[in-house]
């Protein structure tokens, strides 16, 4: 015979610990509350509440599903709506267990076992809420943040792209979108013929600039060549 998960069987077998169950919860579900023993109390909490969950969801599916554990309809019908509406704004917790003491003739551990109906209090009405607003709030503000933080990035980005291009070449500026010279710039490098253009030499406005350099001597001394018969003109521009 297999072990139970939870400690002891009640009673002989698989079987008669689910009709114990079974019972247990149908008693406590017509009168609120029953007196048991501690150990029969602590396996009847997590199955009357997961009962109880059922009721909550008041479909049909639930309903027949709690059906076939107990067969007092009218328990059943008693458990779905006035019980259920009851617990209605709780999370969890709905019955609660109190010692009572040892009973007499056997010295057996007793205790009372009985469904939390009380509403929920108004403090705890007010936290809930104050929670909830607290985490829309949250989720409200965090595509907000990473707006700020890609639009504070993006500068940065850029900045230090051009430090970088800077740093590469001296007396030059990195590209730029529009391909248009940035002031006191006016050299074109390209860096993948490693050759530079001055203004007015022949495929100046056909070229895009990769870098600009702030003169012809910045751009040989980067190791940039005069496009070719360029270099007069180069001088020139000088």
């Amino acid at each position: 015979m297999p072990t139970p998960a939870k400690g002891p069987r009640l009673g002989g077998g698989a079987a008669h610990e689910r009709l114990m169950l079974a019972n247990l919860s149908a008693a406590l579900f017509e009168h609120k509350r029953i007196t048991t023993t501690v150990t029969k109390a602590k396996r009847l909490k997590p199955y009357a509440e997961r009962l109880v969950t059922f009721a909550k969801r008041g479909d049909l599916a639930s309903r027949r599903r709690v059906l076939g554990l107990i067969s007092n309809k009218g328990v059943v019908h008693e458990l779905f709506t006035d019980i259920a509406q009851a617990v209605e704004n709780r999370d969890g917790g709905y019955t609660r267990i109190t010692k009572i003491g040892n009973r007499k003739g056997d010295n057996a551990p007793m205790a009372v076992i009985e469904l939390v109906l009380e509403p929920v209090s108004a403090k705890q009405a007010v936290v809930a809420e104050a929670t909830a607003a607290a985490k829309r709030d949250a989720d409200k503000a965090a595509p907000a943040a990473e707006a700020v933080e890609t639009e504070e990035a993006a500068p940065a980005a850029e900045v230090a792209e051009t430090e970088a291009a800077e740093a590469k070449y001296a007396g030059s500026h990195p590209a730029t979108a529009d391909n248009e010279a940035p002031e006191g710039f006016p050299v074109k490098g390209n860096e993948d013929s490693m050759k530079f253009h001055v203004p007015g030499s022949r495929w100046y406005d056909a070229t895009t600039a990769e870098v600009w350099f702030d003169s012809a001597e910045s751009a040989a001394a980067a190791g940039f060549a005069p496009a070719g018969g360029d270099a007069a003109q180069a001088v020139e521009a000088e």
